[in-house]
């Protein structure tokens, strides 16, 4: 295999390989990327076994053809400290050492044969539907910040995608929860698709919205009982899906909180961190007393010491209520308008947080004891 490519093109691909690669693999082979060299194409694979990229870089210089698989953190070393202006040339040397040289520069990488690399690509092509790249990515955005951390609950830990129906429309809703806090977000489909509810796993949707970040198209998704691939862009990720239940989230979603607080977003959110400020336990709320308009924003620390701060709002009603202000914050942090919306109904009630600008998407979050 004799072969040579864009120094940028590799460190691209390499560091989502690094993305989906496990640190402390078991299997040596599971920290190699397979490498594989033909018809001026060349095609980058990394997998941890439950989730599998696949690159494909074209217009390469293929000399020889052929493939083999080497250890991708030790090459993305390398190869980002090569000048990014140069091609990069490989040539296997024998099946157990490839060769890369790029300028002045030559190093030997120990290589295990490709025929060890654990490959599942299963047939996908049914069920096959298209959405845009943006939408997909907005809908992972708004509720990943929710997904729970909770190992034994292991069906949390991921997003709950399915189909909903609204006055005729059909939607593809995302809905994620820790128990304290849930984001619901959906899109509008255009056609009719066939898709089973799923739940995809956390590692998926961060590497899935970091390779969405740098593009603009439509993805092609399609879904076997157990597996799910996104095709895009020469990328393809297929990964496992989380077997188990998801809760009826409906139920969460409080349907009579009549007591509606409006702020402008920004100071709301800058406040909010600052008072937090003060507290370095969790366990400290944010309390919220509310009345005539004016909102008193305030944490009481018996280890650091108290903050509060006021802000003028919209509400006609009194109450205090307390929040964890790390899950204020999260929420705040992704609504795309100027202004907030929070439905209250009483202290020990959770609270219901829109965005006036996007009707698409709500959140849940519930209120802290005292």
């Amino acid at each position: 295999m004799k072969f040579s490519v864009n120094q940028k093109d590799l460190q691209n691909s390499l560091n989502y390989c690094q993305g989906v690669i496990e640190k402390r693999s078991t299997l040596p082979i599971l920290s190699n990327v397979l490498l594989e060299a033909k018809n001026d194409n060349l095609k980058i694979t990394a997998t941890d076994l439950d989730l599998i990229f696949i690159q494909n870089i074209s217009n390469i210089k293929i000399s020889e053809e052929g493939e083999t698989t080497t250890s991708c953190s030790i090459m993305y070393d390398i190869v980002r400290k090569f000048n990014n202006e140069k091609k990069i040339e490989f040539n296997l040397v024998n099946e157990n050492k490839i060769n890369v040289e790029s300028d002045k520069s030559s190093f030997n990488l120990n290589c295990l044969k490709a025929s060890e690399f654990p490959l599942t690509e299963s047939n996908f092509s049914e069920n096959e539907f298209k959405l845009n790249s943006k939408q997909l990515l907005k809908l992972l955005n708004k509720c990943k910040f929710s997904i729970s951390n909770d190992e034994t609950r292991h069906y949390l830990s991921g997003i709950f995608l399915h189909l909903t129906d609204n006055e005729n429309k059909k939607y593809l809703t995302a809905v994620a929860t820790d128990s304290h806090r849930m984001a619901v977000s959906k899109i509008l489909l255009a056609d009719e698709i066939n898709f089973e509810p799923i739940i995809l796993p956390k590692k998926t949707i961060f590497q899935l919205c970091s390779l969405l970040d740098d593009y603009n198209g439509d993805v092609i998704i399609s879904n076997l009982k157990s597996k799910i691939k996104f095709e895009f862009n020469n990328i393809i990720l297929i990964s496992k899906l989380i077997d188990g239940k998801f809760p009826n989230y409906f139920q969460v979603i409080p349907k009579d909180n009549q007591k509606k607080l409006e702020i402008d977003l920004k100071p709301f959110l800058t406040s909010v961190d600052r008072v937090a400020s003060v507290s370095l336990d969790k366990k400290d709320g944010l309390r919220m007393s509310l009345a005539n308009d004016n909102l008193d924003l305030s944490v009481n620390s018996s280890n650091s010491g108290d903050g509060n701060e006021s802000l003028p709002v919209k509400f006609a009603h009194e109450l205090e209520i307390s929040f964890n202000p790390r899950y204020l914050i999260d929420v705040a942090s992704i609504l795309d308008g100027n202004k907030i919306e929070i439905y209250l109904k009483e202290s020990g009630s959770p609270a219901l947080i829109k965005d006036p600008s996007d009707f698409d998407s709500i959140y849940v979050i519930m209120p802290m004891k005292g």
